[in-house]
């Protein structure tokens, strides 16, 4: 949520992030700014009616203490008159701010200086590329091919079964690769805590309120799975309950940055397509995701926010995975964030890139919903910035392993930073 001073003072800079981040109609910061004047003057209005019925209340007092109860009589109804008026007019009030605090919520974040400004995933940047892309004597696979088998008993991943249990896009992971996501999640968590993040184990569903305070609401609703009977959302990604466990909360400026590390299932209710793009394990509605999570001092979050791409940048040099940094533009950016990056890997049994982990700066977007705020010494509290990172999205991480690491007999080599999480050099496709 932005600052409602900052759109009465600059309507123009958020018209333009509305119409950049193609988030909206430009014309809601009119509705906005509409209901934010009738607001303000209801609260004078009400205010003036206020002090006249304070008035009118001395008054009666005064004639009441002299005994004057018939000149009392008439301002007595004038005041019963206008403490209906009063009360009318606080509903009007009342319902005016939540109409404000409504429209706010469907105003973006405003793009940082340095996002280029596109139309599509067209204008994305490719900031940075590392890497080279494996060579084989032999017609590459892509994973769907690699890990399913004709008869299911030997699937790796079973997309059939995984359907009878629950629908499409709900795999079971089997054998080899069931212990290949499990050593990840250990890998990523080793390196996370050497770099000095406090692990977390988090719910998997949240209340309405933590999926506005990370801006999942009103923008991704359509997106979440829900349990309606009690209220919750499965969540998309750790960010919600790791991000909202500071809600409502003023940490010591000092104490900052706080880093945290969360492992959890993700849900996603994503539209289904066909395709390559789409096929395997390139795009599922429950997947596992390592996430990190900073809440720093606005000052640092631009510096932080290198450092989280980093973080992330590592466990893909290190899984030897060739890779590649997107600076989003402003169309492909979303909602809530001021500057992200996408970090991609090359898989080779699909000849393409696949996302897999998203690195974002939202400012003071998230902590503005939530009320998380900072307290430096001798000072009035302050909101904070909040920055959150994939490390990594795994379904696409063990496509990459899956396709890049084949080999003609049938193995599959793992990098060695893997060995000691999984246990052994390689296993077998077939």
């Amino acid at each position: 949520m932005l600052d409602l001073e900052l759109i009465r003072s600059k309507p123009d800079l958020i018209r333009k992030a509305i119409s950049d981040k193609r988030a909206g109609d430009p014309a809601s910061v009119e509705s906005l700014l509409k209901a934010d004047e009738a607001h303000r003057s209801g609260i004078t209005e009400l205010q003036q009616l206020q002090a006249t019925a304070n008035k009118l209340a001395r008054q009666i007092g005064e004639l009441m203490r002299s005994g004057d109860r018939e000149s009392a009589a008439p301002i007595i109804a004038e005041n019963a008159k206008l403490k209906e008026k009063v009360k009318l007019l606080e509903q009007t009030v009342r319902d005016k701010e939540t109409q404000v605090h409504d429209l706010l919520l469907e105003i973006p974040n405003i793009p940082h200086s340095s996002v280029p400004v596109g139309a599509s995933p067209d204008d994305n940047v490719v900031a940075f590329e590392h890497g080279s892309r494996p060579s084989f004597g032999f017609d590459p696979k892509p994973h769907w091919d690699l890990v399913a088998d004709s008869s299911r008993e030997r699937s790796l991943v079973d997309f059939e079964r995984g359907a009878k249990v629950t629908g499409a896009g709900f795999p079971v992971y089997r054998g080899p690769l069931a212990r290949l996501q499990r050593a990840l999640i250990a890998f990523f968590f080793e390196h996370a805590t050497n770099r000095g993040y406090e692990e977390l184990q988090v719910p998997l569903v949240v209340n309405e309120d933590s999926a506005r305070g990370t801006g999942q609401l009103p923008d991704k609703e359509d997106q979440m799975y829900t349990a309606p009977r009690d209220g919750l959302f499965l969540i998309p990604t750790a960010e919600l309950p790791v991000t909202n466990f500071h809600r409502d909360e003023i940490l010591d400026a000092d104490s900052l940055p706080l880093k945290y590390v969360a492992y959890t299932p993700c849900f996603r209710r994503e539209a289904g397509s066909y395709g390559k793009e789409v096929r395997g394990l390139n795009r599922i509605h429950q997947f596992d995701k390592v996430e990190l999570v900073h809440f720093v001092r606005p000052e640092d979050s631009y510096a932080a926010l290198e450092e989280l791409r980093q973080d992330a940048e590592d466990l893909l040099v290190q899984l030897e995975l060739p890779y590649r940094r997107l600076l989003m533009c402003t169309a492909d950016m979303g909602f809530t964030q001021a500057k992200k990056y996408d970090l991609e890997i090359y898989s080779a049994g699909q000849d393409r890139w696949l996302e897999v982990s998203s690195i974002s700066n939202f400012e003071a977007f998230q902590s503005r919903r939530m009320k998380i705020r900072m307290r430096k010494a001798n000072a009035s509290p302050e909101l904070l910035h909040t920055l959150n990172g994939s490390a990594l999205a795994l379904p696409r991480v063990v496509a990459g392993l899956v396709e890049n690491g084949q080999q003609a007999d049938g193995t599959v080599l793992l990098p060695a930073a893997l060995h000691p999480f999984f246990g052994d050099k390689e296993f077998r496709t077939s």
